[in-house]
């Protein structure tokens, strides 16, 4: 027989070789012709390794050679193992550290590919010739990565040409060495592998801990499309839960929506139910945090399926039967992300406040940009003079001062109309009604407020030619400049912007 060899890591095993070996012709007289070559010491190729060992007396050597079996048109290289089972076994696969792709095409394995040094497939066509031309033995070489090793021989190999699929067509009784380390076939539906995660049934996507107690471990796991089934591999398809179209195995108790989000299916006790799945006109079919389903848009809150519109405001939050807290509002024609706002409720009425001072812990000596975005904690803030342009003009709107005294006394003020335009017009107070309900003379002199635009001490707009009121009172405000010599001079118009005296509670409706 012609003994073949067969060197097969498909768990990143080493396999047993030898170094490549060059034997060169004699130099000539011209050293520009200096070459190096294969050579054998009669005329024609050998048939495969066991040739080459009979051949060449130099030849005793593991390396790579030339050979042509019987038929083949060209002669090949080919690495010739003579460190084991006598010698002369011509190898033709070698897997070692995973340098090559193994993963590769039809056309691929029928040619050959890799390096005869190190990681190689040496071909089907090649393997047709050399297993049909003579009765071949077939060898099986493993080395674990513990460094365990054993090997098995079959007195008989033999595959068919490409007309016949490379079909293997004969395959001997095995010898194993040593004794009880054969390397078997692994049951159905197995292969040999290191295990990563032995998916099952009931856990495929590994979401509860996949049995990740054989990681590492070497042996027979379940070939790709089957999952585990007690000890056995079964197809995906019989686990209970499968989405065919989907080539989806959904776990016991997990649901799973379609691409497209047109269907949503369940798996209760490996019973799959699939359902219609229609989003909201007012949500999208995305995935976030690695869950796909329906998302209501920016400005709705719901389901996916249902999606209802946001609260417009604190007005809305009152009609809805909620009290004072923070809620998430998007004002009609906002078109950024919704925003939460504290809520304040009197009576029938919800008041959605945009400027709160309580202490000093922030400062309100902030520059356009600040006012226009909002800034503060809980305790102190201003809203932001964008989010209140869109407050006071998607309905009619009230004002009201809250203020509490230094000695304890509570006063406030409401105003019938409220309304401050676009930044176009640096967010000028358009509209401020009557005074009602005085308590006290909180917000006495803010009528003549009205009709100014927004400062700040990067943007002075309030038209006192020989000062910045916003500089001056450490504070942006629409600032009065009807008495700027009045506010320049009496000290009553600084302390009310930043004594700890005076502090604002302004809220809206």
């Amino acid at each position: 027989m012609s003994p073949l060899q067969f060197c097969d890591s498909t768990v990143d095993d080493k396999c047993v070789y030898g170094n490549i070996r060059r034997n060169s012709l004699p130099s000539t007289t011209d050293d520009n012709q200096m070459a190096n070559y294969f050579f054998y010491q009669r005329s024609e190729y050998p048939k495969d390794c066991r040739d080459v060992q009979s051949q060449c007396s130099t030849s005793n050597s593991s390396g790579v050679f030339f050979i042509k079996p019987d038929g083949f048109e060209e002669p090949f290289e080919a690495y010739c193992n003579n460190n084991v089972g006598g010698g002369g076994w011509t190898v033709i696969q070698r897997r070692d550290g995973g340098a090559v792709n193994f993963n590769r095409s039809w056309s691929q394995y029928k040619d050959g590919f890799g390096f005869l040094s190190t990681e190689f497939w040496l071909g089907n066509e090649k393997l047709s010739y050399l297993t049909n031309q003579a009765d071949c033995e077939l060898r099986v070489d493993i080395e674990l990565s513990n460094g365990a090793s054993f090997y098995t021989t079959y007195n008989g190999f033999r595959i068919t040409d490409e007309w016949g699929q490379y079909k293997v067509t004969q395959i001997g009784a095995y010898e194993m060495n040593p004794p009880g380390t054969l390397f078997t076939p692994c049951p159905t539906n197995m292969i040999y592998g290191t295990c990563s995660c032995k998916a099952t049934c009931e856990d495929p996507n590994g979401q509860s801990g996949c049995n990740r107690d054989c990681l590492g471990t070497e042996g027979c796991i379940c070939s790709t499309g089957f999952l585990m089934n007690g000890s056995d591999c079964i197809s995906a398809s019989e686990c209970g839960c499968v989405v065919a179209e989907a080539n989806l195995v959904i776990p016991s108790g997990e649901i799973s929506v379609n691409e497209d989000c047109t269907q949503r299916c369940s798996c209760n006790n490996n019973r799959l139910i699939c359902e219609d799945y229609i989003c909201s006109t007012n949500a999208v079919c995305d995935i976030r945090n690695e869950t796909r389903q329906c998302y209501c848009n920016d400005g709705y809150e719901g389901d996916g399926e249902t999606c209802e519109s946001l609260y417009t405001d604190c007005q809305a939050v009152k009609d809805a039967g909620h009290g004072d807290g923070v809620y998430t509002i998007m004002p009609t024609g906002w078109t950024e992300s919704p925003f939460n706002v504290h809520c304040k409720m009197h009576g029938d009425e919800g008041w959605t406040v945009f400027q709160r001072r309580t202490d000093d812990d922030i400062s309100f000596y902030q520059n356009w940009t600040t006012y226009k975005d909002g800034f503060g904690n809980s305790r102190n803030f201003w809203l932001g003079n964008e989010k209140l342009y869109y407050l006071t003009n998607q309905n009619p709107t009230k004002l009201r001062l809250d203020i509490n005294t230094s000695d304890g006394t509570s006063l406030y003020s409401e105003f019938t109309e409220f309304q401050i335009e676009s930044e176009d017009t640096n967010y000028k107070m358009n509209k401020l009604g009557s005074r009602t309900s005085p308590s006290g003379s909180a917000g006495y002199y803010l009528s003549s407020n009205k009709g100014k635009q927004f400062s700040t001490y990067d943007r002075d707009n309030d038209a006192c030619g020989n000062f910045n009121c916003a500089e001056k009172h450490r504070s942006g405000w629409w600032h009065n400049d009807n008495y700027c010599s009045l506010c320049e001079s009496y000290s009553y118009c600084h302390y009310f912007q930043y004594s700890s005296s005076y502090f604002r509670k302004v809220g809206i409706i």
